[in-house]
């Protein structure tokens, strides 16, 4: 009778230390899993339904609670998972790891505090919420989201771009509209021989007959500027909520109608910038050789 061969001492402890580093990783998927499944489909609910009873009229705070309860909710689940897994007790004893963790996140978590804090700061703003149309040194267009470190803006071109919030803390805002309104800024140059109060009286009938500007306020034209070349007339008009208006096509459609309009009305818009030359010009005549001047 043949005997069994049993394995190698060697395999055997390859084994077993597999069978541990399996055993740790299922309880530590076990613990992540259950907080994290139970934060999102009870706690997460729950607390948007709490925020959104209560700030009816401020989306902005809503989204940011959804986004850093779930961030709060990942490192619980993932604490959970570790002390599951059996590794809590070296966490708490061992220095050496905790102090590699606070150096970790002082060098490395410098930026993403900032961006945290700050979309903290943009979330309490009361006058910084969803849906609204901003201006800052870096663009324009409609908040959509205030996120854990960027903040998510529509532009004009139905682009959407992530914005750091420390950006937004540090630069000036414009908020150029009247809450549902937005006020547009157009110039036209007209040449100095033109009647300008005709250019400024047909400039306001214009802006009036466009479909998308508001009758009230009405629009109005003014004279800004007396330039070297030409005077600057400017209008001024109002048109709906930049999230419901193509400000790029209405600016557009503005400036086709001027340019059609003033040439039907022979208002000459600004002409080219006019040179005074002056000095003399010497002319030698090669046959004679004997210059002649001429003089201006």
């Amino acid at each position: 009778m043949i005997g069994q061969v049993s394995p190698p001492k060697w395999l055997i402890d390859i084994l077993a230390a597999y069978e541990q580093v399996l055993s740790e990783l299922f309880w530590f998927i076990v613990g992540f899993g259950v907080v994290y499944l139970i934060s999102q489909v009870f706690l997460v609910p729950l607390a948007t339904q709490v925020v959104r009873s209560r700030n009816r009229n401020n989306p902005t705070i809503e989204t940011a609670t959804k986004t850093y309860l779930r961030v709060v909710l990942i490192g619980f689940a993932t604490l959970t998972g570790i002390i599951a897994a059996g590794y809590g007790r070296i966490l708490s004893e061992s220095a050496v790891i905790i102090a590699a963790l606070t150096f970790a996140l002082g060098i490395a978590g410098q930026q993403v505090f900032g961006s945290l804090i700050s979309g903290m700061f943009l979330v309490a703003d009361p006058d910084f919420n969803v849906g609204d149309w901003i201006e800052w040194p870096g663009g324009e267009g409609t908040i959509e989201a205030v996120d854990f470190r960027v903040t998510r803006i529509r532009t004009p071109n139905h682009e959407t771009i992530s914005v750091p919030n420390t950006e937004l803390t540090t630069n000036a805002i414009t908020r150029p509209y009247g809450r549902n309104r937005y006020r547009l800024t157009e110039q036209v140059y007209v040449a100095y021989y033109e009647d300008t109060e005709r250019a400024l009286l047909e400039l306001q009938q214009i802006a009036t007959n466009l479909e998308s500007v508001l009758g009230d306020p009405a629009p109005n034209t003014r004279i800004v500027k007396l330039g070297e070349n030409a005077i600057t007339i400017q209008a001024e008009f109002w048109t709906e909520n930049p999230r419901h208006i193509d400000i790029l096509t209405l600016r557009s459609d503005f400036r086709r109608l001027v340019k059609r309009h003033f040439d039907e009305e022979d208002i000459t818009l600004a002409p080219p910038s006019a040179q005074l030359l002056s000095g003399g010009v010497t002319v030698t005549d090669r046959r004679s050789e004997s210059p002649a001047s001429n003089s201006e």
